[in-house]
């Protein structure tokens, strides 16, 4: 259960980081976007702005140089209808004075700076006025700052922009459009730029406040459920292929077991079968010496006699070739270091479906110390372990599945390393205990009985040993006995 969860948050973590990773990428990218059209908006206003008040300038300098005699007709009267901002034009004549002092200041001003000069400004009102001093005349614009604003090349819409425009100077503010007030969470872009022109020197500030809802939440939805998808056919692409790598592992093993019970079985028939053919050998050359001393037919009944001895003795070799080669089972793979927690946890991944079907949680003790390695033969230890393993199941079947219990525990004792399987299933009886590692004797009805023999001789030819006993206070406890492998052969 603990390695199913781990294999699960393994994936919901990668899920989440690989979904975390695009979302981020994808609203930097949207931000950044945002941040560029914001500041392309902010230098095409602060342009606009800057024509304007130069314009103004212009105007000015062109009534000074102009100065048109004081009964001609005045250019300056036609001024309102070709600039709409311009809401009056005032002028001083040689000798003259100006109705207000701060108009007389700053054409002073003027004069000594040599270019037009504020007058005063009301920038809550949208208004300011603007003084040239010249020679005979000099000229006062009085300036309308919402009619200034150019709407038909203005790159945003007032009304809806988010982007708010002001016009700032000497603490005094103008709204040129509201935008979206400041918000407590998100992200914000700013633009400040002076006009261009040292007259009117006013600051254009622009900010734009971005909230949490307009993140593009449709395309990092999306990112997110594609990577889903591609984990999701991954993860079931590797459980495909542990399904089917571990297909191949009970294929083998299920080779490799059946040859061997063959080989059991083989032993046991050589077993049974050495008595009577040494009988039969025993009985005819008995009949040959009592035919020896028969008159009649006595050459042929030799050489008959003769001819069944020499059959039953070739029987006999075969056999016992037969059981010598089946006795060393051992020697069909070579012995090496094993691990023996590796074997163990090879076999509970090969049974995993077994486990889970049954609603089995086998617990492993000792598989977080050191490495127990064991001189054996890898596919013996590993058949081994799976016969104990699926015996235990089979003893599990009888008992309701939230009382099923399985114990595999690995240790290193008087030199030997140490399996002990343990179930709380049917148990063994203690008279039949002496007879569980007997050839085709079996506790289980329609067993063929070999299973433990196997093991057992298994067990034997790799110089350890396998034993059996009753647990407490119910089912069976298999021990398994291999000798340790010494550390110089495990780092070879």
């Amino acid at each position: 259960m603990r390695q199913w969860l781990r294999t699960q948050v393994g994936w919901w973590l990668a899920w989440l980081l690989l979904a975390g990773a695009g979302a981020t990428w994808i609203a930097r990218a949207e931000l950044a976007q945002l941040q560029d059209d914001f500041e392309v908006n902010g230098r095409i206003a602060h342009r606009l702005m800057s024509q304007q008040v130069v314009q103004y300038d212009a105007v000015l300098a062109t009534l000074a140089l102009l100065a048109p005699a004081a009964d001609a007709e005045r250019p300056e009267q036609r001024l309102s209808a070709v600039y709409p901002s311009i809401l009056r034009v005032e002028r001083r004549e040689a000798g003259a004075g100006w109705s207000d002092r701060a108009l007389a200041d700053a054409e002073a001003k003027s004069r000594d700076l040599r270019r037009p000069e504020l007058a005063g400004q009301d920038l809550s009102a949208g208004r300011y006025r603007l003084v040239i001093g010249a020679t005979p005349t000099s000229y006062a614009l009085d300036i309308d700052l919402a009619s200034a604003v150019p709407a038909r090349d203005w790159p945003m819409d007032p009304k809806t922009s988010p982007v708010r425009v002001v016009l700032e100077r000497a603490g005094q503010q103008f709204v040129v459009q509201p935008g979206r007030p400041p918000l407590p969470q998100g992200w914000s872009f700013s633009f400040r730029k002076v006009l261009a022109s040292d007259s009117q020197a006013f600051d254009l500030v622009a900010e734009r406040h971005v909230s949490w809802g307009e993140l593009p939440w449709a395309w990092m939805l999306a990112w997110a459920g594609a990577v889903g998808v591609v984990l999701w056919g991954a993860r079931a692409l590797r459980r495909q292929r542990i399904e089917r790598r571990r297909a191949e592992d009970l294929l083998r093993l299920g080779q490799v077991s059946r040859l061997n019970a063959l080989g059991e079985l083989a032993a046991g028939m050589a077993h049974e079968l050495n008595q009577p053919l040494t009988a039969v050998l025993a009985n005819t050359q008995a009949a040959r010496r009592l035919l020896d001393e028969d008159p009649p037919e006595l050459a042929t009944a030799r050489g008959a006699m003769q001819q069944a001895a020499e059959q039953a003795r070739r029987a006999a070799d075969v056999v016992g070739r037969l059981r010598r080669v089946i006795e060393r089972p051992g020697q069909a793979g070579a012995v090496q270091p094993v691990p023996l927690q590796d074997a163990v946890r090879s076999a509970l991944h090969l049974l995993a479906p077994e486990f889970d079907k049954r609603a089995i949680a086998p617990v492993l003790e000792g598989a977080a110390q050191a490495p127990v390695s064991v001189h054996a033969e890898p596919v013996a230890l590993e058949q081994i372990v799976h016969n104990l393993l699926m015996n235990a199941l089979q003893a599990l079947d009888e008992l309701p599945a939230g009382e099923r219990q399985l114990r595999l525990a690995v240790e290193r004792q008087d030199g030997q390393g140490v399996l002990r399987v343990s179930d709380n299933g049917r148990g063994i009886a203690p008279e039949l205990l002496g007879r569980i590692f007997e050839p085709f004797f079996s506790t289980r009805e329609g067993g063929l009985g070999l299973g433990l023999s196997l093991c057992e001789t298994l067990a034997g030819a790799m110089g350890g040993s396998l034993a059996a006993e009753a647990e407490q206070p119910r089912g069976a406890r298999f021990t398994l006995r291999l000798p340790l492998a010494l550390s110089t052969e495990i780092s070879q």
